[in-house]
């Protein structure tokens, strides 16, 4: 079942480009890791789907409801945090989420406490008075405090200690575990490799790839370091299918490897090798790679 599905969704303002064509879909019960630059189309993308934007063309589907239609009935399953997060400066932290629990029927009011002891944030406190990490904070409760089927995160981790940042993860995979689903979008690729099931990338406005972390590992470039017993010819791994920058010194051979391993284990077979060390690629390298392919389009 697709929580989030989206079919050639566009939005121009004006003559410049929102995000074009995006067809996108997000499966329940899934942390879907949102990346890309600034200016991408990431919170665009956010922004048409709850109806805060209108698109220039295409569909949206969230929770199997039209935002524009059933944007009432459907905000009350959406927990949401965005970027720009703007809170009523006059009342305290408890009355904040207090006032937001009402909004919704008093869903989660039970949890205010016990979520504001587990992210260290005093609720006696006003909202003017506090840093922009506790800030954060409170968007992140009134985001997760009644449960909702869908929570919708705009770089989330903004402001937020390291600890806390762990904090928030294990939150998001308590999410999961629950078979509720999490949209994530960030530019911090550590967090959204740590926590994503999926990833997608958008890249000037356009999605470029979705996978699952693992799967585009396992297609993106490696490098890998042999040291051998003896000097070994670079003949014998210039012609391998997809290695490239073979750099042989000696004993000690250093290879780029797209793709599969197996014909560059198979050649170093006809050799003794000492050690032989291969580095998995992280999420990071991906989206460069995904970036340095020239313009979207």
């Amino acid at each position: 079942m697709a929580t989030i599905r989206t079919e050639a969704l566009t939005k121009f303002y004006g003559p410049v480009r929102g995000v074009v064509d995006l067809d996108l879909e997000v499966r329940a019960g899934e942390v879907f890791g949102f990346i890309g630059p600034n200016g991408a189309g990431k919170t665009t993308t956010i922004r048409l789907l709850l109806d805060l934007l209108r698109p220039t063309r295409g569909r949206v589907e969230v929770l199997g409801r039209d935002p524009r239609r059933d944007g009432l009935a459907l905000r009350r399953d959406l927990g949401y945090l965005p970027g720009d997060l703007a809170l009523y400066d006059d009342l305290t932290a408890g009355d904040h989420l207090a006032w937001f629990s009402h909004l919704r029927g008093g869903a989660g009011g039970d949890r205010i406490g016990p979520l504001a002891e587990r992210f260290d944030l005093r609720l006696d406190r006003r909202i003017r008075d506090l840093s922009s990490g506790n800030r954060r904070k409170v968007g992140v409760l009134q985001a997760f405090v009644h449960e909702p089927q869908l929570v919708i995160l705009d770089e989330p981790t903004s402001g937020l200690d390291p600890l806390l940042r762990q904090e928030l993860h294990r939150l998001l995979r308590e999410t999961r575990a629950e078979g509720r689903t999490v949209f994530l979008s960030s530019h911090a690729l550590d967090e959204v490799e740590a926590v994503a099931d999926r990833v997608g990338i958008i890249r000037d406005g356009r999605l470029v790839v979705v996978d699952d972390v693992r799967a585009l590992r396992s297609r993106a470039v490696r490098r890998v370091e042999i040291l051998f017993a003896a000097p070994v010819p670079p003949e014998r791994f210039a012609e391998l299918p997809g290695v490239s920058e073979v750099e042989i010194d000696g004993a000690l051979g250093r290879f780029l490897v797209d793709g599969s391993v197996d014909a560059l284990v198979k050649a170093a077979a006809g050799f003794e090798v000492v050690t032989l060390t291969s580095r998995e690629p992280d999420l990071e390298e991906i989206f460069l790679a995904y970036y340095s392919e020239g313009p979207g389009g």
